[in-house]
C-alpha cells in the first residue's frame, strides 16, 4: 500500500466519521527502515515521520531534514530519562511521557531551554505488566501533576493488547482525554488506524502498511 493509498483510506475514514478533512495526521513510522523507503515516501510529500530509538533518529534526521525542509519527526518509542536532553532537541514531539521520573527530567530541560517538544502521555490502557504507560486509574493525576510542571500536554497516547479488539481501548483513552480536555489523540496503527479516526484518533501511527515489511 502506497502513501497515495493510505492518504485515500485516511480521507474516506474523516468523512466517513463526520470529521474535517485533513483533521488526522499521518506519521509515518520510520523505524529501522532502508533509507531508500523513506527517501521515497519523503519524494512523495510525506512530511511527518516517527522513530523509536533517539541514536538512530539522530544519525539519518538531521541530512533529511536539511533536504527535506519542513519535515517533522516525532519520538513514539520508550524514551530511556538519560536520553531525555537529547531528545528535546531532536523531536517536535514526544508521545511517550509515562512516568513522573521523566516527567521532572523533561520539565528541568524545558525550565533550561525555554522551549518543550509537544508531548503525550503513554496510558496503558489494557494494563499490561509488561508494557510502559500510565495505567488509567492513575492517568488524571498523572495528566495533573505533569501540568503542575508547566509540561506542554496535548494528548494522549495508547498502543493496545496485541490480539485484542482495540475499539475499547480508544474509546477509554478518549474518555480519558475528554474529561482532561487535551485535545490530541495518538491511536491506531496499520491494522487499525480507520477505526481510530472513526474513535477520534487526531495523529496515527502507520508503518508496515507504507513501508512494507521492516529490515
Amino acid at each position: 500500500m502506497g502513501l497515495a493509498d493510505i492518504r485515500d483510506k485516511i480521507a474516506a475514514a474523516e468523512r466517513d466519521a463526520g470529521r474535517a478533512p485533513g483533521s488526522v495526521r499521518l506519521i509515518a513510522v520510520s523505524k529501522v527502515q532502508p533509507a531508500d523507503r523513506v527517501e521515497a515516501v519523503l519524494a512523495e510529500g510525506q512530511r511527518l515521520f516517527g522513530e523509536n530509538y533517539v541514536q538512530e533518529a539522530q544519525a539519518k534526521w538531521p541530512d533529511w531534514r536539511a533536504r527535506f525542509p519542513g519535515t517533522q519527526v516525532h519520538m513514539i518509542g520508550p524514551l530511556q530519562t538519560n536520553k531525555a536532553k537529547v531528545a528535546v532537541g531532536l523531536f517536535e514531539a514526544i508521545h511517550t511521557l509515562d512516568r513522573p521520573s521523566l516527567a521532572e527530567k523533561l520539565a528541568r530541560l524545558a525550565q533550561d531551554r525555554g522551549a518543550s517538544p509537544e508531548l503525550f502521555i503513554q496510558v496503558n490502557t489494557g494494563s499490561e505488566p509488561q508494557k510502559a504507560g500510565v495505567l488509567p486509574p492513575d492517568a488524571d493525576a498523572f495528566i495533573a501533576a505533569c501540568r503542575g510542571m508547566d509540561l506542554p500536554v496535548v494528548g494522549l497516547m495508547c498502543i493496545p493488547p496485541d490480539g485484542e479488539d482495540s475499539r475499547p481501548h480508544f474509546r477509554a483513552l478518549a474518555g480519558i482525554a475528554a474529561r482532561n480536555g487535551l485535545s490530541g489523540l495518538s491511536m491506531g496503527m496499520s491494522g487499525d488506524f480507520e477505526t481510530a479516526i472513526t474513535l477520534g484518533a487526531t495523529h496515527i501511527r502507520v508503518g508496515s502498511a507504507l513501508f512494507g515489511a521492516r529490515g
